[in-house]
């Protein structure tokens, strides 16, 4: 019997249940050109052809890895090592290393995390920026067996010390440029560090070592270069990181990232879909505590033996410099960038580059093909995945405006949006959409497909379904709206629950709803989202009960840059004498989010932040008209 590679039986079963004629069905493609195409590739795919070795590849390693594996992180980059110990394995500004360097450099960091007591489950926490120094930490703990809790840098105070709690670190490292981060919180060393202490606090950097740090340097140049012999020993199924996501409700959350999950992009994302070469230079901008950095393209590039070229951020203006400085030829994205990009004045340095491949999720259909026209993008590989999901779509057929393609099993429910609820009929079960309709994506959960959850359990347990549509099944609910494109392909559409995204990044309202209720004349907050024409994601907006006495737009836009990242500050508010609740006191927030900020539909004072003067000014016909015909201005 043929064996046919992973995922096309499934593909074949969709295409001959929901569609008599294949050609018409997927419904995202708005051209026949765009149909045609895709139907050619599926139609291949079908019969069994991969689309190049890199597809077969990838498939093949997606096929044969098992949880119980001895396959890791650690021992994919000391493969390399051996494979091709001088080609390029990181690049950073002025400074480059070799695979068998870097290599050398994470066991020295092992070694240096073993002496304080880490090895398998246990945690160094990593509080830096983008930096060289990040990578070796997480690769020289992941050797170990410990696990990686990669801190949000532009956290500070009660949040940052809470994700640290989470976490429980036996080692925390802190780069010198976030002191202030830390010195926010209450958090303290210990009088002395060894390995009975709770927890050893690590200084990278320059300058004076706060009292009761160890300076990483000193200790890393006391380490042997060796590889670990822990490393043979980690299990696919061992955590790897702790990934910070908000979820739906709540303060960020420590999601598990298993080495089994982080192969798994690496074959799936990496091989199958980017097809990155040896020769290949990959930039990443996004900060390395967003799995979009860490998973997704460094996995690629380990995957490939390829090179990481390291953005300290990300810049606009700069963006395309550092391209061209590294040479790279792929790049990784959220939706958010390629809009700041696309809004730079045109320039004939546009299509100077040899980028041929732009990974990512979040981009928008409406951008994509002035994207990937003026920047001449080859391939532009999208894909839909959450840092706790148990799956991910992958556009490998380079299809365009689509989050891809997922063999996995999963399924897209009715959602009722005011209720946000899924509906159950008289039986108790849930009910598909219909090809083409928007609805819940839920994925199923079994021993091929675990479900990792947070180091929380009963938070874990709140994003399992029971009995969807049997007895005794459990799927996991992603929390996001999906269009059903045909042919097992999505297209995002909407977060529902009480978290948003916003320049790319999750707001949990309770945590903008905490720091607006520490403002002194605020009595009660409610914080949604809203949409905002020509922007990505939602918009934070708050409805603000008002103690006495005169709402001072500056000195409440000074207090919250002060509690919260810059893109958490709420860019509307919304004065009202008392917040309405439901009959189960919870706040009702549904008719706020369709009244948004239009004052044709709120009789009630708003507000906007403006962006040059940090103040939030009043919000009137005219200014409501400025802003929707250019949102660039908030």
């Amino acid at each position: 019997m043929r064996r046919e590679p992973l995922g096309y039986p499934a593909t074949r079963a969709s295409f001959t249940g929901h569609a008599a004629n294949p050609e018409t069905y997927f419904l995202a493609m708005t051209t026949a050109d765009d149909q045609v195409h895709f139907t050619s590739l599926l139609r291949s795919a079908v019969h069994g052809v991969p689309q190049s070795l890199g597809i077969g590849r990838g498939l093949w390693n997606l096929l044969t890895i098992s949880t119980s594996s001895r396959a890791s992180i650690g021992l994919r980059l000391e493969r390399l090592a051996r494979k091709q110990p001088s080609a390029t394995a990181l690049l950073f500004e002025d400074r480059r290393w070799t695979y068998l360097e870097f290599n050398a450099w994470a066991n020295r960091c092992a070694g240096a995390f073993r002496a304080q007591g880490i090895g398998r489950g246990q945690v160094v926490a990593i509080l830096m920026e983008n930096r060289p120094e990040v990578l070796a930490c997480v690769a020289g703990c992941v050797k170990l067996g410990g696990i990686a809790a990669m801190l949000n840098h532009n956290q500070h105070g009660a949040a940052l010390a809470q994700a640290i709690a989470m976490a429980k670190p036996r080692v925390l490292v802190v780069g010198a440029e976030c002191r202030k981060a830390i010195e926010s919180t209450d958090l303290q060393p210990p009088a002395k560090s060894d390995r009975t202490s709770p927890c050893t606090f690590f200084w990278e950097g320059s300058g004076v070592v706060p009292r009761g740090y160890r300076r990483l340097a000193a200790d890393l140049a006391q380490q042997s270069d060796a590889n670990p012999r822990e490393t043979a020993d980690v299990l696919a199924s061992d955590a790897a990181f702790h990934i910070y996501t908000s979820g739906t409700t709540g303060l960020p959350k420590a999601a598990v990232m298993t080495h089994y999950r982080w192969l798994k992009g690496m074959a799936g994302l990496g091989q199958a879909a980017m097809r990155l070469k040896p020769d290949d230079v990959l930039y990443c901008p996004l900060p390395l505590y967003h799995n979009n950095a860490l998973t997704v393209s460094w996995g690629a590039v380990l995957g490939a033996g390829a090179a990481l070229a390291l953005g300290r951020k990300f810049s606009a203006t700069r963006f395309w410099d550092e391209i061209r400085r590294y040479d790279a030829s792929a790049f990784c994205y959220i939706g958010e960038l390629c809009r700041y990009l696309l809004n730079r004045p045109p320039s004939a340095q546009d299509r100077q580059h040899r980028v041929r491949i732009a990974v990512g999720n979040g981009l928008r259909p409406e951008l994509w093909d002035a994207f990937q026209q003026r920047f001449a993008i080859e391939r532009i590989c999208e894909f839909y995945g959450a840092s706790e999901s148990n799956l991910a779509f992958v556009n490998v057929f380079d299809i365009p405006r689509t989050a891809g393609f997922c063999p996995m099993p999963y399924a897209i429910v009715e959602f009722d949006v005011d209720r946000e609820e899924a509906p159950r009929d008289a039986k108790g079960l849930m009910r598909k959409v219909e090809a083409g309709g928007v609805g819940l994506l839920i994925t199923e959960v079994a021993k091929r497909y675990p479900f990792d959850g947070y180091t929380d359990r009963k938070a874990s347990e709140a994003k399992l379904l029971h009995d969807v549509f049997k007895r005794g099944d459990v799927w996991f609910n992603t929390g996001d709206l999906v269009r059903d494109q045909g042919w097992r392909h999505i297209q995002f559409v909407d977060r529902i629950g009480d978290t948003f995204r916003w320049k790319g990044e999750n707001v949990a309202t309770t945590e903008v709803e905490a720091a607006l209720n520490a403002f002194p004349q605020v009595e009660q907050a409610v914080v949604y989202g809203v949409l905002v024409p020509g922007a990505d994601g939602r918009a934070g907006m708050a409805a603000l009960s008002w103690r006495e006495g005169e709402f001072n737009g500056a000195a409440l836009a000074a207090h919250l840059f002060k509690q919260l990242p810059a893109y958490a500050v709420p860019l509307f508010i919304r004065l009202r004498e008392q917040q309405e609740v439901t009959g189960t006191f919870k706040y009702r927030k549904v008719e706020l989010k369709r009244e948004a900020y239009d004052p044709a539909r709120v009789d009630e004072p708003l507000y906007y932040l403006r962006e040059s003067s940090r103040s939030y000014e009043p919000l009137d016909a005219a200014a409501y008209a400025a802003l929707v015909g250019s949102p660039a201005t908030v």
